[in-house]
């Protein structure tokens, strides 16, 4: 590791620097759950940074809009230079903070610079302006204004970078707010802007839990909302905003998600590809699998070779040798992952692979074995099990018919975010694609994956607006319309206007 800093009482970062709350309501304290007695962060919070925030932002937003993109462009080319050198940095203290494992931090550290150079080039490309000479038009593309970037704890530095980035490309100013259950990786972030030489005011960042992230979703001086997370908590923002119809609040949120396996898939890449689906990142990625509809001749052997790949999982802190995968986020999670796996197994679904509890020497932390569960029956339904979201190591295998059966119970979640196709018939395939309620579907491959040259977003409860992936620019500035007429053009006539006979 580099570095076992504990970051105390300066998360907040405002109008250019670092502080703390000065009259704060509460300390937030951060601790490790992969080693409950690593002290990650201690942080001050107050609704008032909120206001300041907003405020340096919205001062900064004159000067920051009126620069071109390319001057936009070199201070985000500074930005990624930043990264690149705190990689090492960045990514230990996204182990550390929620406890994902090392490779897998580290590999969402790499992608923050990159998504520089995507943005840069084809990620901003739908809002460069466009001329219609035919027609004496233009599309131009105005920022919003000031954006809040409310972020997720499952992958605190990519999700909003991939916000952020386009945000600052179009001219906005933003406030960031990162999830009070990984709040130190925004501090690197914060760091890597001030050593760019980012003005003042034009990224803040504001620490804190429930009560920051409604004061700075509610608040009267900011023009658009960027948010990922649960949908529960997008409904609220949703309504927290009913009355401003002119606010952009777009959603990025969570997801049930199914594979299909047909029984000419290819078993032994289908059981790999399953298994990172539903256990990489701990089951805490809004694109994990958590329900496998799978055909009769291949069943047997998809649920087997599946129990086998749970119970080989190893499980453990993030930094030691060989582990693919650490604990979950907090005790309040593991618990409800626990009980809902209890309730499952009282209703109709039977561990092929229990999971439970881990041991790991010297760590006290959040550890589960991931796990299996097979329904007793297709349509089998359990309340905060089948059908919600869990966002953890649990994958639940239904047998069905066909593929007609398998699409029906897919479709039959209130979500639509992520799913998997797995079959050597490209005609299946297809029949899925157009049937399937999903964002993001894949053929023969994990649903945990995603590019971010294509748009990345769900159907149904799982969001609007595709605020990442492609498309995320498109969701932070807004189409202006210009229609010109040379001064020296013909003079237009209109039958009635203009025509008045003097003698009238």
């Amino acid at each position: 590791m580099t570095t076992r800093e504990t970051f105390k009482h300066k998360g907040d970062y405002i109008g250019g620097r670092f502080c703390a709350a000065a009259e704060p309501r509460a300390e937030l304290e951060n601790r490790s759950p992969a080693d409950l007695s690593d002290l990650v962060g201690v942080h001050s919070v107050s609704e008032a940074q909120v206001d300041r925030a907003v405020a340096a932002a919205r001062r900064a937003l004159p000067s920051w809009r009126r620069l071109s993109f390319d001057e936009r462009a070199a201070y985000l080319a500074k930005y990624k230079e930043r990264l690149v050198v705190h990689r090492a940095a960045i990514a230990e203290t996204i182990a550390r903070d929620i406890g994902k494992a090392f490779w897998d931090a580290n590999t969402e550290a790499g992608a923050l610079a990159s998504k520089v150079d995507l943005m840069l080039g084809e990620g901003t490309a739908s809002t460069r302006t466009r001329a219609y000479p035919d027609i004496g038009g233009e599309v131009r593309y105005r920022p919003h204004g000031v954006m809040a970037v409310i972020g997720p704890f499952n992958f605190p530095a990519h999700l909003p970078n991939g916000q952020i980035i386009p945000s600052l490309l179009l001219g906005n100013t933003v406030v960031f707010k990162p999830s009070d259950k990984a709040p130190n990786a925004a501090i690197w972030m914060a760091r890597c802007f001030e050593e760019a030489g980012f003005p003042p005011g034009v990224v803040n960042v504001v620490q804190g839990g429930v009560p920051e992230s409604a004061r700075l979703c509610g608040h009267d001086d900011i023009d658009g909302i960027l948010f990922t997370g649960s949908a529960s908590v997008g409904s609220i923002i949703v309504a927290q905003n009913a009355h401003r119809p002119g606010r952009l609040v777009a959603l990025e949120l969570g997801g049930k998600n199914p594979s299909i396996v047909l029984d000419d898939a290819h078993l032994d890449q289908t059981i790999r590809q399953l298994a990172y689906a539903a256990y990489a990142t701990s089951g805490q990625r809004c694109t994990a699998t958590s329900r496998v509809y799978v055909t009769p001749k291949i069943a047997d052997a998809l649920v087997s070779g599946l129990a086998d790949a749970a119970r080989s999982v190893k499980v453990g802190y993030p930094f030691d040798e060989g582990v693919f995968m650490g604990p979950v986020i907090s005790g309040d999670s593991k618990r409800a992952i626990q009980e809902a796996q209890a309730r499952a197994r009282s209703g109709g679904f039977t561990a092929v692979a229990k999971g439970g509890d881990v041991e790991v020497k010297g760590r006290e932390g959040h550890y589960l074995q991931p796990s299996v569960h097979l329904a007793d029956r297709a349509d089998v339904r359990v309340d905060g099990y089948s059908h919600d979201e869990l966002f953890g190591p649990d994958v639940a295998v239904y047998v069905v018919d066909d593929l007609d059966h398998a699409i029906a119970l897919a479709n039959d979640t209130p979500y639509g975010l992520a799913g998997a196709v797995f079959t050597a018939d490209r005609a299946n395939f297809e029949k899925a694609s157009d049937e399937l309620r999903i964002g993001v579907l894949n053929w023969n491959r994990s649903s945990a994956g995603a590019s971010g040259r294509l748009p990345f977003g769900g159907a149904k409860d799982s969001g609007n607006h595709r605020p990442a992936g492609i498309t995320t620019a498109l969701s932070c500035a807004w189409p202006q319309s210009i229609l010109m007429l040379p001064q020296d053009a013909p003079l237009p006539s209109w039958p009635g206007l203009f025509d008045r006979d003097d003698n009238d």
